[in-house]
């Protein structure tokens, strides 16, 4: 089955004219803002990093929720299955 078009002429982005150029503008700006939040990420993640950090060496087990979720993260394991010694190679 053969597709007709109205336009046969006319490539897709004549046919979409001024709403093709918008997404496309749209698709480019989200392109370069990901790159700007990439490095500030990278930046909070550094910070979130050191933060945790000096919670883990001025605590004890049990902590709280959000350092359980960052351990279990670093370490690659269930909150649960979390012990003292893991958090002993962590620090060290």
């Amino acid at each position: 089955s053969a597709q007709y078009s109205l336009f046969p002429n006319r490539s897709r982005s004549e046919t979409m004219g001024h709403r093709r150029q918008r997404l496309d503008q749209r698709d480019s700006d989200a392109r370069a803002q990901k790159q700007i939040n990439k490095v500030r990420k990278g930046k909070e993640h550094a910070r979130r990093d050191v933060r945790m950090m000096d919670v883990i060496k001025s605590g004890s087990l049990p902590y709280t929720p959000d350092v359980m979720s960052w351990l279990s993260r670093e370490l690659d394991k269930p909150s649960s299955k979390i012990t003292a010694d893991d958090i002993a190679t962590l620090t060290s």
